[in-house]
């Protein structure tokens, strides 16, 4: 479950109206390691054209922000091992666009220094331009 301000977010309608994304951050509670990360609420999906038609169908669904936790691949390897109960999950923004997404999501990577706290952090890079190796 998701909580924004001690409150579970379980569904779209308990965001603010006109939300395109969050900001979120996992923390994965046996070793107290965070990460810092952004999710789109829904997602465009292309499907092949129906019988007779050429032009292929845009669909608009709502995303598996429900069941996220993260795609770098120190959670998902921690979630297999382990269980989704040894993770919190905290929402951190409400976001109204994609552009604002990413530059909320950079802001909240670079004051919180996560490529200089290894030990805090589970990010490795920010934007794949900045890199965690590169202060080592």
């Amino acid at each position: 479950m998701w909580i924004y301000e001690g409150k579970p977010i379980e569904s779209m309608e308990d965001m603010p109206e006109g939300t395109f994304g969050f900001i979120y951050e996992v923390t994965h509670n046996p070793t107290g390691k965070k990460y810092v990360g952004k999710k789109q609420l829904m997602m465009n999906r292309t499907l092949p054209p129906l019988k007779g038609q050429k032009r292929k169908r845009k669909v608009v669904k709502e995303g598996d922000w429900k069941t996220y936790y993260g795609s770098q691949s120190d959670i998902k390897s921690l979630l297999k091992e382990g269980s989704a109960l040894d993770f919190s999950r905290k929402i951190l923004n409400f976001v109204p666009s994609k552009k604002l997404l990413t530059y909320y999501e950079t802001k909240y990577l670079f004051e919180r220094g996560v490529l200089e706290k290894p030990d805090e952090y589970l990010n490795d890079n920010i934007l794949g331009k900045f890199y965690r190796k590169d202060f080592l």
